[in-house]
């Protein structure tokens, strides 16, 4: 690690060190339970011109830091900017999520770019420039990107769908398409992540959203071998990379995804047990998790038993705590203060 990435201790968990206090971020940290991203996002004429504005993105980006004292910012965007670049019509709908322009069959793919226009994520890069100005030194800078299945069920069902059927469909009657687009997609992913540690982040971490509704073999196929290829050519440019993988509701499969994919941590769902995670997962690699956001949403004793439970269950080991998946845009402010105070002041105590 260099000089200045030593005084970062998420940087440091990711190396394989032992942190005495955990260091702590959460998922969709930045959204909408925040009333100053509320009003930063009324300004806006819609969420991907929030995404593309370098100045209204860094300052989301680090809203969650000042209130908070996390130690990681994630940079503010969307997974969705790669097929939107790639020449996908993209839109949110608010309350409502992401809605594509679905890609029904093979022939779609015409409209799709063959690599990814950096000239058009150069806002996104400049976003990452002004947030690094700004953060304490010892607060990391996480970039990210969504895994190639996940685009890819969201562009050929044009959204969330009850778990993506439209995709695995269209994977079952073309495989050889379909693995044209996650060829893409996987080129696309690594030169977007590249370009992020050019720009200035620390680490960034992969999202694989939909990892958990494919069958094992198509789970290897669609999802494990996409994001070993991507991480490889990553490290190809960038050979410190810091890299944090995240395939949600993978269970038992996250033994395969670590065989294979040469990531640095492993983010787990809420749904993944703590002992099998405690013994199996962390002797391999530094663990991030894994508390429900439904616990964070609740607070009270509810939060309290949670925190512990996840503090008892990876604290002996390299561990960041997070939640199994993002903040819930209802969830109130004074359960994430008393999430921190008590992951610190528990690991402090301990």
């Amino acid at each position: 690690m260099t000089t200045a990435l030593v005084h970062k201790p998420l940087v440091r968990v990711l190396a394989g060190v032992q942190e005495p206090i955990p260091p702590v971020w959460l998922m969709r940290q930045a959204g909408r339970y925040l009333p100053e991203y509320r009003r930063i996002r009324a300004e806006a004429d819609s969420f991907l011109d929030l995404c593309f504005n370098p100045e209204r993105a860094a300052e989301v980006t680090l809203q969650p830091i000042r209130r908070f004292g996390f130690d990681a910012a994630i940079l503010f965007s969307d997974i969705l900017v790669v097929p939107h670049v790639l020449g996908q019509r993209v839109t949110f709908d608010d309350g409502e999520g992401p809605r594509l322009e679905p890609i029904g069959d093979p022939s779609a793919f015409r409209m799709l770019a063959r690599e990814l226009d950096h000239g058009r994520l150069e806002p996104v890069y400049e976003a990452i420039s002004l947030v690094k100005r700004e953060l304490p030194a010892t607060v990391a800078l996480l970039g990210f990107c969504g895994a190639p299945w996940t685009l890819a069920t969201y562009m050929i069902a044009g959204g969330g769908k009850r778990d993506q059927i439209p995709a695995r469909l269209f994977a079952y009657r073309f495989p050889e398409a379909f693995a044209e687009l996650i060829d893409l997609l996987v080129r696309a992913s690594a030169a977007y992540l590249i370009q992020q540690f050019a720009a200035g982040v620390d680490a960034v971490q992969i999202f694989d959203t939909w990892a958990g509704v494919l069958p094992s073999a198509e789970f290897h196929k669609w999802c494990v071998e996409p994001c070993a290829r991507i991480v490889a050519a990553v490290r190809e440019r960038v050979p410190e990379a810091r890299i944090i993988g995240f395939p949600r509701g993978a269970g038992t499969g996250l033994e395969f995804y670590l065989e294979t994919v040469a990531i640095d941590a492993i983010g787990l769902d809420w749904t993944v047990d703590p002992v099998f995670a405690r013994d199996r997962i962390q002797p391999r690699r530094p663990i991030q998790g894994n508390l429900d956001p439904l616990a964070l949403l609740i607070g009270g004793a509810a939060l309290d038993c949670a925190i512990d439970g996840v503090l008892a269950a990876f604290s002996k080991g390299p561990f960041i705590f997070n939640l199994g998946h993002g903040v819930l845009p209802d969830t109130p402010i004074a359960h994430i203060e008393r999430l921190v105070a008590r992951v610190r002041g528990a690991a402090a105590r301990g």
